[in-house]
Parts: C-alpha cells; sequence; structure tokens
C-alpha cells in the first residue's frame, strides 16, 4: 500500500473495501480522439439502429455525436417520446467525450459510486450511449432513447456495429 498525503491508496490487484482506492496501471478508457465523423457515416450508423428499432417495433430517438460531442445527425421515429429526444442527445455526448458506454455510470449508480459519479458534469447513468471507434481512436458516439435502458442499449449496439464490428473485422 502506498502513502500521499491525502491518505492510503491501494494498488493494482490489492483488495480494498472501496474500490476507488484502487489505483489501476493503465488509464480506463484511454482511446485518443480522433477526427469527427462524417455526416454520411453517421447516417448509416443511425439507419442500422432505425432498421433495430423498427424490427422490434420499438419507437426510438437515435442521435450520433461527432468525437467532440456535437451533435451530427438525429432521428426521431414516429410516435418515439418527446422527451427522449434530449437523452438520446445527452448519451451521445455522454459516451463521446467520456470516451465509454454509459452503462459504464449505470453500473457505478447500482454499485453506489455516488461520490464518483456526482463530481462529473455532463455524466448521464442510462445504458444507451456508445463510442463510436474507427482505427483506434473516437470519431464520435452514438445515442438511443424511448425504450427501457436495455431496449435503448440494443439499439445503439446494433448502430455501433457498424463502425465497431467493421474495424473488429480489420475492414
Amino acid at each position: 500500500m502506498a502513502s500521499s498525503k491525502f491518505g492510503n491508496v491501494i494498488e493494482a490487484g490489492v483488495e480494498s473495501s472501496n474500490p476507488l482506492d484502487v489505483v489501476p496501471n493503465e488509464i480506463p478508457f484511454d482511446v485518443p480522439y480522433g477526427l469527427s465523423i462524417t455526416l454520411e457515416r453517421a447516417e448509416a450508423v443511425i439507419h442500422a439502429a432505425v432498421a433495430e428499432a423498427r424490427t422490434r417495433k420499438w419507437k426510438m430517438n437515435v442521435a450520433v455525436s461527432d468525437s467532440g460531442g456535437n451533435l451530427v445527425a438525429f432521428e426521431r421515429m414516429d410516435g418515439a417520446m418527446l422527451a427522449s429526444i434530449q437523452i438520446a442527445q445527452h448519451k451521445a455526448r455522454a459516451a463521446a467525450t467520456f470516451r465509454r458506454p454509459t452503462k459504464v455510470f449505470e453500473d457505478g449508480i447500482q454499485l453506489m459510486h455516488l461520490n464518483y459519479l456526482l463530481a462529473f458534469d455532463g455524466i448521464i447513468a442510462s445504458r444507451g450511449g456508445i463510442p463510436l471507434i474507427d482505427k483506434g481512436v473516437i470519431i464520435g458516439a452514438i445515442g438511443s432513447s424511448g425504450g427501457t435502458d436495455s431496449q435503448d442499449e440494443i439499439v445503439s449496439e446494433a448502430g455501433a456495429a457498424v463502425i465497431n464490428l467493421r474495424v473488429a473485422e480489420g475492414n
């Protein structure tokens, strides 16, 4: 265990009663930001997400942000909940700027890591925000809203697969 003027810290690999005391060897979610997603690719992401939602008869709002969290493209399906417009955009923005799926924040709430989560502006602790990673860099993110968190996540995963799976396959 190491010590600092702020108290004891736990080195990686050592158990602690407070998981926030663990000091990882690497920065989590350390994916660099890249050039922003193009409108054409953002529309392809949305098209795949909306196709998944239609297949399941879910009414969704789907947003794609650039690597800085700024809105690039958005689609509101007929009958989708109006309150979910801003939620979808917020999920995309948070996933891009925090470089991680918004499910990570939801998990943190479930584990009662509120001190960590309440310290940052712009967090949304709800599944459905997923970074879009091309050639090892974040080019944007997708956010979906309109159903339950698990439904939102399924729709976003379908859209993210347009970028993330293509890259994983080496194309």
